[in-house]
């Protein structure tokens, strides 16, 4: 009985210090307020991107919804962050947001309730994409709004994106096309 408590507190040890090892562990909230698993987009290849309203930048809107509209499906989505972690640049509520996203952009990709990507702060999924010791893959600092991340449909990080590259650049059409 000692030796199964035991290995039980050892096992709960090491979830704890391994955490999620996949994209697909995490459960996120999306802008309505609802929950959203992210194992629901298992086998979909996955671009997250950090958003923000008032970037130079947030033209990309257009680029994202239009390639949402091109490939997304069972295969393919688009996950939007807001955030407000440089220069202020997304100081709106997530009504707000829902508003301008859909009034300026006609957004209908999945959007998710705003959060921090850098900081003292920094969502657990922004942890995990940013730290090689959480996703196994690469360390990488998110330098501005609208960075981009690609997982693939196992939930592995693929890849990261800088902020300048518009999201109809060749190098992820070539992806999410592969």
């Amino acid at each position: 009985m000692k030796k199964t408590a035991l290995f039980g507190l050892l096992l709960f040890s090491i979830l704890i210090v391994v955490g999620q090892n996949s994209f697909h562990d995490f459960t996120i909230t999306d802008i309505e307020g609802n929950t959203f698993e992210l194992s629901s987009l298992k086998g979909k290849k996955v671009l997250v991107v950090n958003t923000a309203s008032k970037c130079g930048n947030t033209p990309q809107y257009k680029q994202l919804q239009a390639l949402y509209e091109t490939y997304g499906d069972d295969e393919f989505t688009i996950i939007g962050f807001p955030a407000n972690n440089f220069g202020s640049q997304e100081p709106g509520s997530n009504a707000e947001i829902v508003e301008f996203c859909e009034k300026n952009y006609g957004v209908t990709f999945p959007m998710m309730s705003k959060i921090s990507v850098k900081g003292d702060d920094i969502h657990p999924l922004y942890q995990w994409l940013t730290q090689k010791s959480k996703n196994g893959v690469f360390d990488s600092e998110v330098k501005w709004n609208f960075q981009k991340y690609l997982i693939d449909e196992n939930g592995k990080l693929i890849s990261k994106v800088e902020p300048k590259v518009k999201p109809d650049d060749e190098k992820i059409v070539s992806w999410i096309k592969k």
